[in-house]
């Protein structure tokens, strides 16, 4: 197994969290020098916040273990690619380098619909590795949508 699927499977994990309590089983975690500084997952419906996303829950957390907004050196591994939101706030808060899953073709920020931490406009770009344990993170979402539409 190697350092990406690890923590993707940690990533993991948050999803499933998610999707226990009724969210869309979205997990994110942020690793400083190999150790995981955030961990979270999805609490729109929870909370209720628009806002709640696992990526910008988990770099809010990060932010605050590592007592500043700049997560140079640290690396975001989320199931799903994230959405414009959650990309503008991975370029805002300089992480190094994003991890995710499964593509996301109809909110993906990262390469399905627009390419925003690498893009050569903004003041940082951060490196992307897409696919990590992707028919897992896919599986997970495809199961939570098939059991709400049956509801």
């Amino acid at each position: 197994m190697t350092k990406d699927e690890f923590y993707m499977g940690k990533a993991l994990a948050e999803a499933k969290t998610a999707y226990a309590v009724g969210e869309i089983p979205i997990g994110a975690v942020i690793v400083y020098e190999k150790k995981v500084v955030a961990r979270a997952y999805n609490l729109r419906e929870s909370l209720p916040c628009a806002t709640a996303h696992a990526e910008l829950l988990a770099i809010e957390k990060a932010c605050r273990a590592l007592n500043r907004w700049r997560l140079t050196g640290c690396t975001l591994y989320v199931t799903v690619e994230p959405c414009p939101m959650c990309a503008g706030a991975i370029v805002n808060s300089r992480l190094d380098r994003v991890v995710y899953g499964c593509d996301d073709p109809k909110a993906g920020a990262v390469r399905s619909l627009f390419q925003l931490v690498d893009n050569d406009h903004l003041n940082h770009r951060t490196e992307v590795t897409a696919g990590v344990r992707a028919e897992e993170c896919a599986a997970l979402m495809k199961d939570f949508f098939r059991k709400r539409r049956k509801r």
